[in-house]
Parts: structure tokens; sequence; C-alpha cells
């Protein structure tokens, strides 16, 4: 054997109760240890290099056939090494197609609200807004099916702005797409993120009919709601927006409706705001963005008030968990998108399909990464000439490679892969560079997430079959 070599950055240690579990990093496996096997982890963890003789003395009496086992089990994982080249984690990758799915179209930059803490760079007040002309969303759609003809099934988001305030441009994709997709034996889903405040009766019904994913922006009860989202007269907006989300939810019938939630300063009591979304507005999930990043530094969320949203999360994760063990789903989308990347194994290369099965388009055909990037100067072509492929290339290959970047021996490197590109971009003015500013907090998130992922395969296993399956058929 000669000596054989931990490697930390594959491997990490999860207790969950009076188990102990493996993470396997590179796979985002979780393996469950007997009694030897985490003695042999715990010795090479302690040690680093330990020599044949070592193992011997250490494991005296212990059946050297079984002991060996375990030991190649672990040379397989590239948990242990014994000097030989290992494999990479992932071969190299170099990018020449776009295999898209997904096609945002910003159908108007303007919005009927002011809502203080805005992203979007591209943003008109009402009158002012940039409208999306119907050529310019075909053309969208022709890129779509060009660069990947041979998907079963699409999605058209559409955003703003206010994507309801350019509701004759949406009827009229929607009558286009349909029969075209279908002629070509191929699924169209629709998405629409909205504000709620344009909603009506019959509008409602439209979008039901034709099955519309929606997500209705709100910030949780009143005095939280209306502290950021307001009217462009300055007055809170949450009964117009929660009088028309009961509305909808009354009505809506195809799809389960969520809520998007934004967390800014003042603006960071989770499970507060989930209660009222969830049970008395009656959302079906609650998803929860927090701003750490943005020009608007005054609503960036403190080094505190993360801290503080973090720990919300996980009290409301807690609750997720007791609840999930006896079968129920609370709709905490944030903990749910989690324990199905766990639950798939998901190992990502980069952090989200954006440049890769999705992009944006802004009223104008310019191609950006994603919607958060609509009026920035990283663009990549435009829906007329096409995609500017060796620059997308080059950009999404800059962001692969994790040379002294710190990811490539972080343990959570394949679920967050540097974090999102507009919050580095937002943060450091570079979209390449990792999310550095919430790397601690990111990885004991996800350190959480995986010990209820390892008590929930255990105890109520049933409970993925019949909630994340479901869910990932309802948000296709």
């Amino acid at each position: 054997m000669g000596y054989l070599r931990f490697q930390p950055h594959n491997a990490h240690m999860v207790r969950v109760e009076e188990r102990n579990l493996l993470f396997h990093i590179p796979t985002t496996s979780l393996f469950e240890l007997d009694a030897l096997d985490g003695e042999v982890l715990g010795y090479f963890a302690e040690r680093g290099d330990v020599a044949e003789a070592d193992m011997r003395d250490r494991f005296k009496g212990q059946d050297p056939a079984q002991l060996a086992e375990k030991l190649q089990g672990l040379l397989d994982l590239d948990i242990l090494t014994d000097g030989r080249p290992v494999t990479a984690e992932r071969p190299d990758i170099k990018i020449e197609n776009f295999p898209l799915s997904t096609i945002i179209l910003n159908v108007n930059t303007g919005c009927n609200l002011a809502c203080s803490y805005c992203y979007k760079e591209d943003l008109d007040t009402p009158n002012a807004g940039r409208k999306m002309a119907f050529d310019t969303a075909v053309q969208s759609i022709d890129l779509l099916l060009k660069e990947s003809p041979d998907r079963e099934a699409y999605n058209i988001v559409f955003f703003g702005g206010e994507p309801l305030s350019n509701m004759p441009l949406i009827r009229d994709v929607v009558a286009h797409a349909e029969p075209r997709f279908a002629a070509l034996g191929k699924e169209v889903n629709f998405t629409l993120t909205t504000n709620a405040t344009l909603l009506t009766e019959t509008l409602v019904d439209w979008l039901d009919a034709h099955r519309f994913g929606l997500t209705v922006s709100m910030d949780g009860p009143k005095a939280l709601h209306d502290l950021n989202r307001k009217t462009v007269g300055g007055k809170g907006s949450y009964d117009a927006v929660a009088a028309k989300a009961r509305m909808l939810l009354s009505r809506y019938k195809s799809r389960p409706v969520g809520a998007r939630v934004t967390l800014t300063a003042g603006v960071t009591k989770v499970e507060e705001i989930w209660d009222h979304l969830k049970n008395d507005i009656g959302f079906a999930e609650v998803g929860f963005s927090p701003v750490t990043s943005g020009d608007m530094t005054a609503f960036n969320l403190s080094g505190d008030e993360l801290l503080e949203v973090f720990e919300g999360m996980k009290s409301l994760g807690r609750r997720y968990h007791r609840e999930a063990r006896e079968g129920s789903n609370i709709g905490f989308s944030n903990m749910h998108q989690l324990m199905q990347d766990l639950w798939e194994g998901r190992s990502k290369a980069l952090p989200c399909g954006a440049g890769i099965g999705m992009l944006a388009v802004d009223h104008s055909g310019t191609i950006n990464l994603c919607h958060r990037f609509t009026g920035t100067d990283l663009k990549f072509g435009d829906v007329t000439t096409g995609i500017e492929k060796p620059k997308l290339a080059g950009f999404l290959e800059s962001r692969l490679d994790r040379t002294d970047k710190g990811c490539a021996t972080c343990r959570i490197r394949n679920l967050c892969s540097g974090g999102c590109y507009h919050e580095s971009y937002a943060h450091f003015s570079d979209p390449l560079k990792p999310a550095y500013h919430y790397c601690d907090l990111m990885r004991d998130w996800i350190d959480f997430g995986i010990e209820v992922y390892g008590d929930l395969i255990a105890t109520n296993p049933q409970y993925f079959h019949d909630h994340i399956a479901p869910r990932k058929a309802n948000h296709k």
C-alpha cells in the first residue's frame, strides 16, 4: 500500500443524531457510514498521510479483507489517494453550443409601482416604458428553436418592469407560440412574475386557460410590504396587492401560485412573512431573495441583518423538517429547492442555467445573460444577428475556471458554483468573481440542508416522491 493521503476537499462529515453521514462533495451524494467507516475516515482526517504500518497498528485485530474493502471504496471516491494521478472532478468543458430551453422576454421596462429597492437598471416610469415589439418576440422564439430544435419542451418567460403592462404583446405571443410549438410536436410553457395590481378576473381566467406559471412579488404583512413596495404616488401597495392576490388564488386552478419575497434592510422577519403569505394569503410556496449588493446601499442587508435572515431561514427550515417528517410540505421554496438538489444529486459546474439553457432578451432585442442584466453593458448579441457565441462561451468558460478562486476546495462548490452572476456584478462589479461576501453563510445553510435531507431520507423517503417529484413537474 505504501501510504495513502486524505483529500478533505472531497469529503464532508455530517452527524445526524446517532448517525454518521458522508457528503461526497464531487457528486453531492450522501452515504451513511458504519462504525468502521467512521473510524477510518476519522483517522485519515486526523493524520492526513497514513502509511501501511500505521494502518496495521491502528486497526490491529480488524479483518484485513474488510479493511481493504473500506480503503478501496474511499480510493474510488477520490477521498483517499495513493499518489497516482487523480481523475479530474469533471473534464475541461469547451462550450460551443447553447441548448436553450428558456427565453426571457423583457416585455416592458415600465412599471406601475415605484418599489424603492428595484434592481432593474433599465426600469422606466409607466408612461416612459419601452415596450417590446411583436417582431422582436417572434425573433426571440426563432432563436430558441434554432439553438435547440430537438427539445421536447420549452419555456417562455415574460418579465419587466411589470409584464402585465404589456398584455397585448403577451396575448399575441401566446397566440403565436401555442400553434407553432404544437405543429412541431413540442410543449411550450409560459411563466410570468407580477406585482398583481393589474390582474382582473377576466385576465386571471385567461392566464389559467393557458396554464401560466405565476409568481407574485409580495414582501409580507402590510407594515413590511409597504416599506419598499410603493405606488408611483408614494403610498404603500399592500392593500391593492393583497386583494388582487386573494382574487387570483380563489380562481386560479391550473398550477400552484408562489410568492417571491425581497428581503432588504428592515425586512428580515422570515417566519412572520412566510406565515402571512402562506397561511393568511394562501400562496402554495414562498421564496426569499436576500438583497446584499446593489447601488442603493441603504436597502442592502447589513452583516447582522444577513445573519438574522439566515437564522430565520434555518428556523423556518426546522419547521419544514418537522412537517416533512409527517409527510406535509409547508411551501418554503428555498428549503424545498435545496432538498430537490440533494435528492437529484445535482452537481453544478455553473451556478445556474443563465447563458446555457436560458437567455434574456430586452425590449430592443439585445441578448443578455438573464433578466437581471437587461440594461447593463453585459450583452451577447441580439435576436436579429444571433448570439455572439465566442464572447458568451469565453464568459462562461472563465467562470468554469476555479483556479485561485478558493472554490476548488470548497465543500459546497458543486451546489453553489460561485453564486449568482448578478450578485457578484452588483457587489464587485465583476460577474465572474465568486460571491465571497456570503460564502460562510451559504456553507452553513447547505450544511443545515444536508442534515435535514439525511434525516428525511432515513425517516420518510416517501416525502421526496410525494412532494419533490410533483413540484418538478409543476415548475416545468
